[in-house]
């Protein structure tokens, strides 16, 4: 056998430490749920995104069109996660660098290329945002958030070809495209201007890929009435309704529970021109970091990565509870430049970044966020009619059902509040009917399985109550012990 050069030795043990420690993401012990009186029995499994079938999960990989994070640092971590999808952004301008005069549009893909096939490999489906525009040709748009949307001819035929070849490459890999992001950031971006913008795109994309689906429009504000309603006037009077296959939506709001009365009055806004329009949160999480610190949404208030963890999983939980699909913002801390809508670091991403955008670390959250993917899948049923009924008004409760084995799961949080560093478990009573063979209590910022006392639960008929169960600011379980992925 031939002897190991020290140049592979070296890639060698740097490979056995990554893969050894990017799954798990450093927890101190003082801010892990310690149940008094519940006897400690396994850990949550964090399942790789192979391992999961499917799920409605998603997370952020945006800003590599404006070389903001670093995909090839961060794409190791994608497959431990165990999200089923990453949102990516096109990046027209990062695509094309000089005006095509007289000759045919020349495009530089390498960076897609390194990109959307490679996550494709490890199991997560890219789903791909057709933006920004292109300021080498006049009315070509701007290429950075809250920009002009392509409003010359000139600027949209170019945007068109460009279009054209994004699909026609990525067609095998990509089967959902979103047109533009956070268009009414800009108020010159009227509802009705982006109707026609986005016809016209949908029918291009259409036109190469029939089975395409078309996600609209990743609108910052919600409900976002004055913007909506003209762009679904405009859509309803063209006949083109049915171009919008999902609507995404982004909105931050401190105290994540409370976002919900608005994501409803748009929901029935939008419903009332086509019902059968999917809803998915197309964009949401919490920073890590104090507010002199980060940048960008919910950065007036001071945040750790605990609170960080808490608010994702109450954001994450609070959307699936309510049967609407979610992706997770963002997988990297993103390294904004001078000239965009925004400079510095907004400190968002599950990973914790060097000043050159490569990765130091995981935070809380992304071992919060593998507990949530591994756990809800399309095994567990979302039981929407049955209700637990708890014996706290602010505590927030979900009941779901193994398709399998039957057994149940209850998601619990206390929502008064934006999530603190600190807080006072409330004592809750919990009444299911369902199936338990063995409870357990579970945390999800920690992974901690819990056996519940014999004294605290009991059973009558298919109805279980169980008392004073400790509920935390962020959402933790009580499941049957068959439902979930366990190392004990």
């Amino acid at each position: 056998m031939k002897a190991l050069s020290p140049f592979f030795l070296v890639i060698s043990l740097f490979l056995i430490k990554q893969t050894a420690s990017f799954a798990q993401a450093p927890l101190a012990s003082s801010t892990v749920l310690e149940p008094k009186g519940f006897r400690e029995v396994a850990q949550l499994r964090p399942r790789s995104t192979k391992e999961i079938k499917s799920s409605t999960w998603s997370i952020g990989g945006e800003t590599l069109d404006r070389d903001y994070t670093d995909y090839q640092s961060y794409k190791p971590y994608l497959g431990p996660l165990g999200a089923k999808r990453i949102r990516l952004q096109g990046g027209w301008s990062k695509c094309e660098k000089v005006k095509a005069e007289g000759r045919p549009s020349q495009y530089d893909f390498a960076w897609l290329d390194a990109v959307i096939p490679d996550a494709y490999s490890r199991g997560v489906a890219p789903w791909v945002e057709l933006s920004y525009g292109n300021p080498i040709y006049p009315g070509g748009g701007e290429a950075k958030l809250g920009g002009r949307i392509p409003t010359s001819e000139e600027g949209l035929a170019a945007w068109d070809n460009w279009v054209r070849a994004m699909v026609n490459r990525y067609k095998n890999q990509v089967t959902e495209w979103e047109i533009w992001n956070e268009p009414d950031l800009n108020k010159l971006n009227t509802g009705e201007e982006v109707a026609v913008f986005y016809i016209r795109t949908a029918k291009l994309v259409k036109s190469i890929q029939p089975n395409a689906k078309l996600i609209a429009l990743g609108v910052a504000g919600v409900p976002a009435t004055a913007f909506m309603r003209p762009f679904l006037d405009h859509l309803k009077k063209e006949n083109a309704l049915d171009l919008i296959d999902i609507l995404t939506y982004h909105g931050y709001a401190p105290n994540p529970d409370t976002s919900y009365p608005k994501i409803e009055e748009m929901r029935q806004l939008v419903w009332s021109y086509n019902p059968k329009i999917t809803f998915m949160q197309g964009e949401n999480g919490a920073p890590s970091t104090a507010s002199a610190v980060t940048i960008g949404a919910l950065r007036q208030w001071d945040w750790t990565e605990l609170s960080q963890a808490k608010w994702d999983l109450r954001r994450m939980l609070a959307d699936h509870g309510r049967g609407i699909a979610t992706n997770l913002f963002t997988i990297s801390d993103i390294h904004y430049a001078a000239g965009d809508h925004m400079t510095g670091v907004n400190t968002k991403g599950l990973l914790k970044t060097n000043p050159d955008k490569t990765i130091e670390r995981p935070k809380m959250a992304y071992k919060a966020a593998q507990h949530v993917f591994s756990t809800f899948d399309d095994q567990l049923e979302l039981l929407s009619q049955s209700k637990p009924t708890v014996s706290q008004a602010t505590v927030s409760a979900f009941q779901y059902r193994h398709r399998k084995n039957s057994g149940s799961l209850v998601t619990l949080w206390s929502a008064e509040a934006r999530p603190a560093e600190t807080y006072d478990p409330k004592p809750t009573d919990v009444t299911i009917q369902g199936k338990f063979n063995q409870p357990v209590f579970v945390d999800l910022v920690s992974g901690k399985v819990f056996e519940i006392p014999k004294n605290q639960w009991k059973k009558s008929g298919n109805t279980y109550t169980f008392t004073a169960i400790p509920v935390p600011d962020y959402p933790v379980l009580i499941a049957d012990q068959s439902v979930l992925s366990l190392v004990k």
